[in-house]
């Protein structure tokens, strides 16, 4: 979920049907200008071309009203000067060109109407740029994502720096769609099956793809370094070539040619003519879209109807149609809870602790198991000088093995170079003794889960590590202070759970306990945010955060089955529900030796709270030697090569053993609410309890570690927009039937008899 981006707000315009209109009496408005506001961008004269610089303040430059005001206030200079013959738009920064739009402002949106005018002022900004008279250059470096790239595709000709430069739309990823143009411009520029893939997924292309399908006009290449970094070199020499480009188009001497690239490009468009294919071809997509989605996601549908419109009425009903689709998905609460996410993931790429006073240079990894490696991966391409260790030369083989196939699968993907993909793997030091720990930063441990192994393993290695290391501890369940009560040194020690496969989730869950010091709490997040996670810091507790609130709900699962439901009618109403995987699957991927570890674990901690399934299910399948996925069968079967997963009737035989009497509660609505109920209510234990700092890194962890219905925002968003009240009154009646493993904490009771919300709007 990561780079999402949406068109910002501005101050709403009232109706503007054209640029004339725009120039007149919407211009006072726009040009009502303090010297501040045009910070954020300068104009530089340079041989008749107006370069327009962006470089507002922080990391990137992001599309909102500070910029749009320079941006008509400079167009309305370049259209009137006769020593301008044409423009450049460049970014100061070299990794981003507009990362985007500040979506802050979206969120103070009452209704459709007002969305809907948003996106129409964004339309007509973009269309007075592409209008212009005189050629204007759009010079990509870096990200240029959302807002960034409608602008870049208003501008006449577009230049984008190879490896540099990725180009997107994810607005769907917000529950939008691209409001300023994008559904219209995109479909001119690479087609219909282009944008629609490009709308549909908001997945982020690279320049050199981006030239072959007519995104970009013109690539640039790389320079090294010289009396400069290469990254500056790079960005001056972009700008010598938009310089001259624009010249060029102005003088003539330069033609942009555009079409369709290829034959069956050309083929494509001239069937789109017929409404017989568009229907072929739009079908198609909706019936992919509601596969991927379940249909629980609106954006997805409206993108399109939007572009289907503009294919068949025009771009001038297109650009209607778009508008007025922008403003109803903002007002829904899949979009506000997707919205939502994406700023909590903001706050949780900070680091709250501020800086380590000795950040972390050298990293030792305890055990080359799938975490370990995983930890170790994460953990070479991001410049850490890592020192594998393991019990026995296979189990190190085994973990190398997975490095490099994570490596060669990175390069072959082109996210890096094989050069690059070679220096990352010499970051990597595989060893089976303490010797080269002497240097160790800090050590994470990702052993067995047993206390008494963990003990074993930080008494030993603190016999090698420096008085400074931290050690963290891998651990998904085992509480961090029972674990540091093996340390010589608990101020140093922090837990960091990682999740599996831990180069693909975005999850970090750092744990720390009341000795835990601030540095190394500091240090933990500092390294988490470098491999590139999403980090939320809880309190110590048996099962923290994550595990904690997942261990109920699959409880919840283990009783369904056993009341006979078929586990593939589970798994299907959990994924409508919104979950990305059912959760029969989910119990098979996480391992039911491990999950049966964990449930005993969490059992004896919790009592009837964490009950509902009598997990002599789960231990009796795992004695039978059903793992899950891992062991090729668990309570499905997994075959290589085979997409089919047919029910493991060995595991029917043994839910059929500890057969349950349904209580009254199995509709469809009943059976997934009644999973999803005792997933929030332990949610809403965790901020009672004080594990949770806040309901924002809640909703962050359970969506991004464990999957929770994104489009709902998390638990606690799912609490506010579903009704605290409604939901009590729910579990009060499954607590008749069921027991008191559905009876509701004190704080959603709380929340239920004020009325009040987690998130105040």
């Amino acid at each position: 979920m990561a780079s999402l981006r949406a068109f910002s707000a501005f101050s709403r315009c009232r109706s503007i049907l054209s640029s004339q209109h725009l120039q007149g009496a919407c211009a006072q408005r726009w040009l009502s200008l303090t010297p501040s506001k045009l910070a954020a961008m300068e104009l530089v004269k340079k041989d008749g071309v107006a370069v327009l610089y962006m470089d507002q303040p922080g990391k990137v430059n992001v599309l909102n009203e500070e910029i749009i005001d320079s941006v008509v206030k400079y167009m309305a200079e370049i259209e009137t000067s006769p020593d301008i013959k044409a423009a450049v738009l460049i970014s100061k920064k070299p990794g981003c060109f507009i990362a985007g739009a500040d979506i802050t402002m979206l969120d103070k949106v009452k209704t459709a109407a007002d969305g809907a005018a948003i996106s129409a002022e964004g339309q007509q900004i973009m269309d007075r740029i592409e209008k212009s008279p005189k050629p204007i250059v759009a010079a990509i470096m870096g990200s240029c994502l959302g807002g960034g790239l409608e602008v870049a595709m208003a501008c006449h000709y577009r230049l984008a720096v190879k490896e540099k430069s990725g180009l997107g739309l994810p607005e769907v990823m917000l529950g939008l769609l691209p409001g300023s143009g994008g559904t219209q411009r995109t479909r001119n520029l690479v087609g219909v099956p282009g944008a629609l893939d490009m709308a549909l997924t908001g997945k982020t292309i690279k320049a050199d793809k981006a030239k072959k399908m007519g995104l970009v006009d013109q690539l640039v290449d790389p320079i090294g370094p010289g009396l400069t970094d290469g990254e500056s070199r790079t960005l001056e020499y972009l700008e010598e070539i938009a310089v001259k480009t624009a010249k060029n188009l102005a003088s003539g001497d330069l033609k942009v040619q555009r079409g369709p690239k290829s034959t069956m490009d050309k083929i494509m468009q001239s069937a789109l003519q017929y409404d017989f294919v568009k229907n072929f071809v739009f079908n198609k997509a909706k019936e992919q879209v509601m596969k991927q989605t379940n249909g629980v996601y609106p954006a997805p549908l409206k993108i399109l109807d939007v572009i289907r419109t503009g294919l068949d009425k025009g771009i001038k009903e297109g650009l209607k149609a778009e508008a007025q689709g922008f403003g109803e998905l903002l007002l829904t609460p899949e979009s506000a809870g997707l919205r939502g996410l994406f700023h909590g993931q903001t706050e949780c790429k900070k680091n709250k602790f501020g800086n380590p006073a000795k950040p972390p240079k050298t990293l030792g990894i305890l055990g080359a198991g799938l975490m370990g490696a995983g930890i170790a991966q994460v953990s070479i391409d991001k410049g850490y000088r890592t020192i594998l260790k393991d019990m026995s030369d296979a189990g190190l083989a085994r973990g190398i093995d997975q490095i490099q196939k994570g490596v060669d699968t990175a390069v072959k993907r082109k996210k890096y170079s094989r050069f690059t993909g070679e220096l990352n793997m010499s970051n990597l030091e595989a060893t089976l003794s303490y010797d080269c720990f002497k240097n160790v930063d800090m050590v994470i441990e990702a052993v067995f889960e047993d206390i008494d192994i963990k003990h074993r393993v930080i008494k030993e290695v603190e016999k090698y590590i420096p008085e400074h290391c931290i050690f963290a501890s891998n651990t998904s369940a085992l509480p961090i202070t029972k674990i540091a009560e093996g340390s010589s040194r608990p101020e140093q020690v922090v837990g960091m759970h990682y999740f599996s496969p831990v180069d693909k989730m975005q999850l970090l869950e750092i744990i720390t306990t009341d000795k835990t010091s601030k540095e190394a709490a500091a240090a933990a997040v500092q390294v988490g945010l470098k491999q590139g996670k999403v980090v939320i810091v809880v309190k110590d507790g048996p099962g923290f955060y994550t595990t904690r609130i997942l261990a109920p709900m699959l409880a919840e699962i283990i009783r369904v089955l056993q009341e006979g439901e078929d586990p593939k009618k589970v798994d299907k109403l959990c994924k409508k529900a919104g979950f990305p995987v059912g959760g029969v699957t989910l119990a098979d991927e996480v391992g039911l030796d491990v999950g049966a570890h964990i449930a005993t674990f969490l059992g004896k901690e919790f009592g009837t709270r964490a009950g509902g399934g009598d997990f002599r299910v789960m231990q009796e399948i795992v004695d039978a030697g059903y793992h899950g996925r891992k062991s090729g069968k668990g309570f499905f079967v997994y075959e290589k090569g085979s997409s089919d997963r047919p029910v493991n009737t060995a595991a029917e035989d043994i839910l059929k053993k500890y057969h349950l009497e349904p209580r009254g509660y199995q509709s469809d609505e009943d059976i997934i609410l009644r999973c999803l109920s005792r997933f929030i209510n332990e949610s809403v234990y965790c901020l009672q309890d004080g594990i949770l700092a806040s309901p924002l890194e809640g909703d962050v962890g359970a969506v991004f570690g464990l999957g929770f219905p994104p489009f709902s925002g998390g638990p606690f968003r799912y609490v506010d927009n579903y009704g605290a009240d409604k939901l009590v009154a729910k579990m009060q009646q499954y607590a008749a039937a069921y027991g008191a493993e559905f009876d509701p904490c004190q704080l959603l009771l709380d929340q239920a008899k004020s009325g009040a919300k987690f998130y105040k709007k």
